[in-house]
C-alpha cells in the first residue's frame, strides 16, 4: 500500500497509522472484516468491525482517487500539456474537491460564451482589463466578450471557488416552495410541511432533506440553496478588484455575472450533493442499525410451530412446521367460525404444537383473539408443564417479497405465495436470522427513505450488516441453508452451494477439517470461514468460536492441567488455574487468549437471548379505543432519525418523537429503544382524522 495512504486514512478515521497499515494489508490479502476483527486482534491492535469498515471505506476512496488521476493525466497528454508543476500538484493532491478544481480548466466541456469570445480573438483584451489599469475601452460587443472570458476565469479559479464554498458553509440557506400547479393533489399534501420551508443548510435534518428532494423529484417543490449573496460577492471582490476605475468596473460586472451564472450554480450543485450524501449516510446508518437489531432477534429455537397469515375475506392461511421448519401441512382457517376454532384445536393436539406465530398484518388482532379463544384453559401435563402453546405476533415485513421470490419457488415449487408467506412467518419465529437472510435487506422495511438514498451505498452497508450479524452468531454447517452460508466470511454463493451439495452427497460433516474436502474450498477460504461455522456432536472446539489455528493452544492448556479439552470446557476451576501469560507468543497475544477463555466458558452459546411472549391491551383494538393519557404495551416496529414507531395493536403505528423518548436530551432514538423491543408507552394525542397517534416514554 502507498505509505501516504496510511497517513491520510489515519487522519480521516482517527486511528494510528500502524493499525491502519496492518488492517489494509489484511484487506489486500483478501481477509474479511469479521475475520480481521475476531481473529487478527494482535495485528490490528484490537480494532472493531466499525473501525475496520471505516478504514476500508477510506482506502476505497483513495483507490478511486488514484484511478481519477490516471484519467486526468491521460487528458493532459491528449492536450499536449507537459506542465510539470501542474502534474506535481495533481500527484500530491488526495482531496477529491481540490483535485477537480485543479483539473477544471482542462476538463472537456461544451462550448461556452467564453470559448466563443476567445475564438474572436478577445483573450488579449480580457487579460488587459484584468490588470485594471486606466485604458480606452472598446465597443460594448467586444467588452461583453471580454467579460465572458473574465467571468469564466473567476468561476474556475480555485481561490474563488474555495471562498464561495466557505460562504456556503457559513451562510447557505435551503428553501423550498410549492409548485402551485401541483400542490393541490393528495400526493402533494404529504409534503405540506415543505411548501414554504426555509432553514440554514447546516441545520436541516436528514429526513427533512430526503423528503424535500423526493418532493422535488416528483415535481411538487422548487428547491434552492443559496448563501448570503452580498457577502459572497464581497469575498470575490476582495480577490479580484484592485482599483476604482472604469476598467475595474468591467471586472466587477464580469465577477457578478460569473458568480450568478457559473460559480453559484456550480457550488450549489456541489453542496446539494454533499448535503444529500450526509443525509444518505444518516439514513443508511439508521437502516443498518435497525437491520442489525432485526437480524439479532431472539430465536424461539427448534419447536413445532403453527403459523397463521391473517386475513378477513380469504381466511387465515395456516401451516404447521416441524422443529426444523419443514412444512407438514397447510390449510385455511376463517375468523369467527366455530368449525375453524375446532380445526385449530385439532391441529394443536394432532401435531403437538408448542408455539403459534401470527403475522402482524391486517386482521392480526382478530386472528390472535380467535387463537386465544381456541386454546383451552391450561391443563397440567403428567410432567407438570402446561400444554398451552405460546402465542407470538411476528413481523410480516418483507414476507410478501420472499413468497414471490426465486428462493421461495425453489423451496416450495408446488405451493402458492400464500403458503410460502405463512411458512416464512413461522420460520421467523423459529430462527429470524436464518429466514430473513433470504430477503433483500431493503425490502424488510425497517428504515427511512430507503428508496431515495444512494442505492450502491445502501446495498453495500446492508450487505456488510448481514455478514457481520451472521458471523457474530455463527451457523451450524450441517443444518444451515445455502442462503445463510453465503454470508459466512470467505464463502459466497458458489462455495455455499458446494457445501450444501457435499453435505447432501456425503452426509453431515464430522469435523471442521472435513470442509477442506469441499470442491473449491481451499486453505485460505478455510482460514476465513472455519471459526464461524459450528458442528454439534463433534470435537467440542468445533462447536465454538475458537479458530482451528488455535486448537493447539487449547490442547496445550488441557495437557498442562492434566485433563482433556472437554474437561477444561466443563470445569470452571480448571480454567481458573490457567496462566495465560505462559501461552503468549510472537504470533498469539493476550487478546486472542482472552477470547479463547471466554469461548471455553460458553462454547456454542447463541448470543441472541430468548424470545418472549407479548400481549396487547385486550381492551384496545382500533384507533377509536385510544384516549390521551392511556399507558399501553407496544412493540417497536421501526426507528428513524426523528423517533420510533410503535405497534399498539390498532392497525396503525404510533410515533414516539425523539423529544418524547427520554427526560434528558438525546441525539439518537436508538440510545433509548431497540427494534421489536416490548415497551410501555403513554398516549399523548390521537388525530383520528389523519390516523396519527402521538406517544411518549417520558414520565412513566
Amino acid at each position: 500500500m502507498n505509505n501516504e495512504f496510511s497517513h491520510i486514512i489515519s487522519g480521516a478515521v482517527g486511528i494510528a497509522e500502524r493499525q491502519v497499515a496492518a488492517t489494509v494489508a489484511l484487506l489486500d490479502e483478501g481477509a474479511t472484516i469479521p475475520f480481521i476483527a475476531r481473529y487478527r486482534k494482535e495485528k490490528t491492535g484490537s480494532l472493531n468491525e466499525v473501525q475496520i469498515a471505516a478504514i476500508q471505506a477510506q482506502y476505497g476512496k483513495l483507490q478511486e482517487l488514484a484511478k481519477r488521476k490516471e484519467t486526468i493525466y491521460a487528458r493532459l497528454d491528449e492536450l499536449g500539456n507537459d506542465d510539470q508543476e501542474l502534474r506535481k500538484r495533481i500527484e500530491e493532491c488526495w482531496d477529491a474537491t481540490e483535485l477537480e478544481d485543479i483539473y477544471l480548466p482542462y476538463k472537456p466541456h461544451r462550448k461556452t460564451r467564453a470559448d466563443v469570445a476567445i475564438e474572436k480573438g478577445l483573450l488579449p483584451l480580457a487579460e488587459e482589463i484584468l490588470k485594471q489599469r486606466p485604458m480606452k475601452l472598446p465597443n460594448e460587443e467586444d467588452l461583453q466578450g471580454a467579460r465572458d472570458i473574465i467571468a469564466q476565469r473567476i468561476a474556475e479559479d480555485e481561490k474563488s471557488r474555495n471562498a464561495i464554498r466557505r460562504e456556503f458553509s457559513y451562510t447557505a440557506v435551503l428553501s423550498s416552495k410549492a409548485v402551485k400547479t401541483q400542490c393541490d393533489t393528495p400526493e402533494a399534501q404529504n409534503y405540506k410541511d415543505y411548501f414554504d420551508f426555509k432553514c440554514p443548510l447546516k441545520h436541516v435534518k436528514s429526513h427533512q432533506l430526503l423528503a424535500i428532494r423526493r418532493a422535488e423529484a416528483e415535481g411538487y417543490l422548487r428547491v434552492d440553496i443559496s448563501p448570503d449573496t452580498e457577502k459572497a460577492l464581497d469575498k470575490l471582490a476582495h480577490l479580484w478588484l484592485r482599483a476604482n476605475n472604469d476598467t475595474a468596473y468591467q471586472v466587477e460586472l464580469a465577477m457578478e455575472d460569473g458568480y450568478k451564472r457559473l460559480l453559484k450554480p456550480a457550488i450549489e450543485t456541489e453542496f446539494a450533493a454533499l448535503s444529500k450524501e450526509k443525509a444518505d449516510e444518516e439514513a443508511i446508518r439508521v437502516f443498518a442499525e435497525n437491520l442489525r437489531q432485526l437480524l439479532l432477534g431472539a430465536p424461539l429455537g427448534q419447536k413445532r410451530v403453527l403459523a397463521l397469515d391473517p386475513g378477513f375475506r380469504t381466511g387465515c392461511k395456516t401451516v404447521v412446521l416441524n422443529e426444523q421448519g419443514d412444512l407438514l401441512m397447510q390449510d385455511v382457517i376463517y375468523l369467527h367460525n366455530l368449525q375453524s376454532t375446532q380445526k385449530l384445536q385439532e391441529l394443536i393436539e394432532k401435531y403437538k404444537i408448542e408455539a403459534i406465530a401470527i403475522g402482524n398484518g391486517t386482521a392480526s388482532r382478530e386472528c390472535e383473539q380467535m387463537v386465544r379463544a381456541a386454546i383451552t384453559p391450561p391443563q397440567p401435563s403428567p410432567q407438570g408443564r402446561e400444554n398451552r402453546p405460546q402465542i407470538f405476533v411476528v413481523s410480516e415485513a418483507g414476507a410478501s417479497v420472499y413468497s414471490a421470490s426465486k428462493i421461495a419457488r425453489e423451496e416450495f415449487p408446488d405451493e402458492d405465495v400464500t403458503v410460502r408467506g405463512a411458512v416464512s412467518i413461522g420460520r421467523r419465529l423459529i430462527d429470524p436470522l436464518a429466514e430473513l437472510v433470504k430477503i433483500e435487506p431493503k425490502s424488510i422495511g425497517v428504515g427511512q427513505y430507503q428508496h431515495d438514498v444512494d442505492q450502491t451505498e445502501l446495498r453495500e452497508s446492508l450487505q456488510q450488516t448481514v455478514e457481520s450479524v451472521v458471523n457474530y452468531v455463527g451457523v451450524d454447517v450441517n443444518t444451515a441453508s445455502k442462503h445463510l452460508l453465503t454470508y459466512i466470511s470467505g464463502l459466497g454463493p458458489m462455495l455455499a452451494q458446494n457445501i450444501v451439495d457435499y453435505r447432501a452427497e456425503h452426509g453431515a460433516f464430522g469435523s471442521r477439517k472435513e470442509l477442506l474436502k469441499v470442491p473449491k474450498l481451499g486453505a485460505k477460504t478455510f482460514e476465513q470461514a472455519a471459526g464461524f461455522l459450528r458442528l454439534k456432536d463433534a470435537n467440542p472446539l468445533d462447536n465454538s468460536a475458537v479458530h482451528p489455528e488455535s486448537y493447539g493452544i487449547v490442547e496445550k492448556m488441557a495437557k498442562d492441567q492434566k485433563c482433556s479439552v472437554a474437561d477444561l470446557i466443563a470445569k470452571k476451576e480448571l480454567r481458573e488455574q490457567v496462566d495465560l501469560n505462559k501461552y503468549v507468543t510472537a504470533e498469539v497475544g493476550m487478546p486472542t487468549l482472552t477470547d479463547i477463555m471466554k469461548e471455553l466458558a460458553q462454547p456454542g452459546r447463541d448470543p441472541r437471548g430468548e424470545t418472549e411472549e407479548f400481549h396487547f391491551d385486550e381492551h384496545v383494538h382500533t384507533i377509536d379505543d385510544l384516549q390521551a393519557g392511556m399507558v399501553l404495551p407496544g412493540i417497536v416496529t421501526n426507528i428513524s432519525a426523528f423517533g420510533a414507531f410503535v405497534d399498539l395493536g390498532v392497525h396503525k403505528d404510533g410515533l414516539i418523537h425523539i423529544s418524547e423518548m427520554a427526560d434528558r436530551r438525546i441525539s439518537n432514538p436508538q440510545e433509548v429503544v431497540k427494534l421489536h423491543q416490548h415497551v410501555k408507552v403513554r398516549v399523548v394525542d390521537v388525530d383520528r382524522a389523519r390516523g396519527r397517534i402521538q406517544l411518549s416514554l417520558r414520565h412513566l
